[in-house]
């Protein structure tokens, strides 16, 4: 039954992906420039408009990709009564992989006898590389894929937590599977551990948690993880730097303190702050979350999958959704997301569980 203050609808879980996808696509017009570049290219406040074309980044395309393999693992569990979830989700990135020109020789007989299917690989406009994590690519181009227990690297870069929100939106256990999906790739705890928060959060603002219980919540679970101090000790100095009021405008500065977003613990903390500090705003919140020296389009996106989750598309700026790059695609993903399972011969060829 859907709880009073419930957001599990389709306004706020197109919200979660739409907003994901404009945060991406307004930090990837900045990815790798320094700070003081993009206020000398867009001026003092720095970039606050999508740039033309408005292309997603790797963020997005993989975070699409999420979704595939959480929907089609839903059909296989829902067929056949048995699925592990990670296993569906690592051949649902070895189609992303293939879509940057890449193919696993030690899945080959996966990919030509199951992966191409469904709807995603068919998109000529996922077939794009768009500056793509190294540690995704060689992860994914490994014999075996990485788990929790035995990882593939000692990775903590940010390549797992920003794929992993549509987690928060269908799994029972969102902590603990963000973990082991961002664990395919990203080995090192504070690689995998901020998704499980990120998922965890994004779980508990569907449920009708507000922002600051939701963060809350999920650092109380992190804190039962092996491993948790840096994730736990970065966003705690995210949450210190929003409470303090002399200092809460200087965005620019606690930004710095909080790092630059390439590792994961420090992309998470950036985005919380983000989604705080603008306090219901999404455009303030994502403006604040490029505007950096770091890893724009990666705290962007968590920005946006935060708030576009708790505020909803509805609240999104409908003129940026018309130009984003696969809107359509990104909402029918969202709407499926929602709807999770169908008997339908339709819907079993657009997510086959084989």
């Amino acid at each position: 039954m859907k709880q009073a203050n419930s957001k599990r609808d389709q306004d706020h879980f197109r919200g979660c992906l739409l907003g994901g996808a404009l945060g991406d696509a307004l930090g990837y017009a900045v990815e790798f420039m320094r700070l003081e570049d993009i206020k000398q290219r867009y001026g003092p406040p720095g970039i606050n408009l999508l740039p033309e074309p408005t292309l997603i980044s790797d963020d997005t395309q993989m975070t699409m990709f999420t979704a595939e393999g959480l929907l089609r693992a839903n059909l296989r569990y829902n067929e056949r009564g048995i699925c592990h979830s990670p296993s569906v989700v690592h051949e649902a990135y070895l189609r992303w992989l293939h879509t940057q020109g890449e193919v696993n020789e030690a899945f080959a007989h996966v990919f030509d006898r199951k992966s191409d299917d469904g709807w995603l690989i068919k998109l000529d406009k996922l077939h794009h590389r768009r500056a793509p994590g190294l540690t995704c690519l060689s992860a994914l181009l490994s014999p075996r894929f990485g788990t929790m227990a035995e990882p593939l690297n000692n990775s903590k870069g940010c390549g797992g937590v920003m794929r992993v929100a549509p987690v928060g939106l269908v799994a029972d256990d969102p902590f603990q599977l963000g973990c082991e999906i961002a664990a395919l790739t990203h080995g090192h705890p504070t690689g995998y551990l901020p998704a499980g928060v990120l998922a965890a959060i994004i779980s508990e603002i569907i449920s009708g948690a507000e922002l600051e219980p939701a963060i809350e919540k999920a650092l109380q679970q992190l804190r039962t993880y092996e491993g948790h101090q840096a994730t736990l000790k970065c966003v705690e100095l995210a949450l210190d730097l929003n409470a303090d009021v002399a200092s809460c405008y200087a965005h620019e500065k606690n930004i710095r303190r909080i790092g630059e977003g390439w590792v994961a613990e420090e992309a998470l903390a950036i985005a919380l702050y983000s989604a705080l500090i603008a306090e219901g705003d999404f455009l303030e919140g994502i403006c604040v979350a490029v505007n950096h020296d770091g890893d724009s389009d990666s705290t962007g996106a968590i920005t946006g999958n935060i708030l576009g989750a708790y505020l909803g598309a509805s609240a999104l700026p409908a003129k940026w959704i018309e130009k984003l790059e696969l809107n359509r695609e990104i909402t029918e993903l969202a709407d499926d997301l929602l709807q999770g399972y169908s008997e339908d011969a339709g819907w079993q060829e657009k997510y086959p569980g084989w």
